[in-house]
């Protein structure tokens, strides 16, 4: 299977290039996670959808380059690199930190350029007003760090007692929630782009009435979907995730 870069040089990621799409899904990974996360889904997706997986700085193909230090220079490279692709018809999905740097890019889309995406999926995140920063995640030692990862899941135990793996992800990790924790959310205006807030029914990052908080920040509709599972519900959960998105994107 071939992997290529589209606009905006390394930070996009096509898995199965579908250019005669009728839409495009761009997808943001989580705190520690890479474009790879959503390798799968580029073929599971039926041919009218192009997913478009997001590569942030720092990991594997892009190792050598620096973290970002913040939201707002993560937004301001991801919207940058976007606007090449803003004639197509596009949707954008998050999961964890993902859907909170979706959600500001779509923000700044909508905001900033007048563009306005055909829908915004969160998945795994409390809306905005339950964020608080200033969290110390990013501060704990090495291996309260790495038990934190374990809590969460989405790794096996084998990958997590493997030293090399927890030499590369650790700095990662600790970038990432440099990241979340410093983040404020942006206040103004709602969306006029719809939201769908996907999370799992036993995931405590993510409680439902939080989760459902994410109504008022769009006039453009909103659906809440609940899935058994915990904080990588979405793993297990696939098919129906994968309804949702059709169903988001009209398709």
């Amino acid at each position: 299977m071939s992997v290529s870069s589209i606009a905006g040089e390394s930070w996009f990621r096509r898995y199965r290039p579908r250019p005669s799409a009728r839409r495009r899904l761009l997808c943001f990974p989580y705190a520690s996670g890479n474009a790879t996360f959503y390798r799968d889904w580029a073929t599971a997706l039926p041919a009218d959808v192009e997913v478009v997986a997001v590569q942030y700085p720092g990991r594997l193909d892009r190792i050598g380059e620096p973290y970002m230090p913040d939201m707002d220079t993560l937004v301001d490279a991801v919207v940058a690199a976007l606007r090449p692709l803003l004639g197509t018809d596009f949707a954008l999905f998050g999961h964890s930190m993902g859907a909170a740097v979706a959600y500001e890019v779509t923000y700044r889309l909508e905001h900033g350029l007048g563009v306005c995406p055909r829908r915004l999926f969160v998945s795994g995140r409390p809306a905005p007003r339950h964020h608080r920063p200033g969290g110390v995640k990013h501060r704990l030692p090495d291996d309260a760090l790495w038990d934190e990862l374990r809590r969460l899941g989405g790794t096996t135990d084998a990958a997590l007692e493997h030293p090399e793996l927890r030499a590369s992800v650790l700095p990662t990790l600790r970038a990432d929630f440099r990241l979340v924790e410093s983040y404020r959310p942006t206040a103004g205006p709602p969306l006029t782009t719809p939201i769908t807030a996907i999370t799992g029914d036993a995931d405590p990052e993510a409680p439902l009435e939080q989760v459902a908080d994410w109504s008022p920040y769009t006039t453009g509709g909103f659906d809440l979907r609940v899935l058994p599972g915990h904080h990588f519900y979405l793993i297990e959960q696939q098919a129906p995730v994968f309804a949702q998105v059709l169903a988001g994107l009209d398709l």
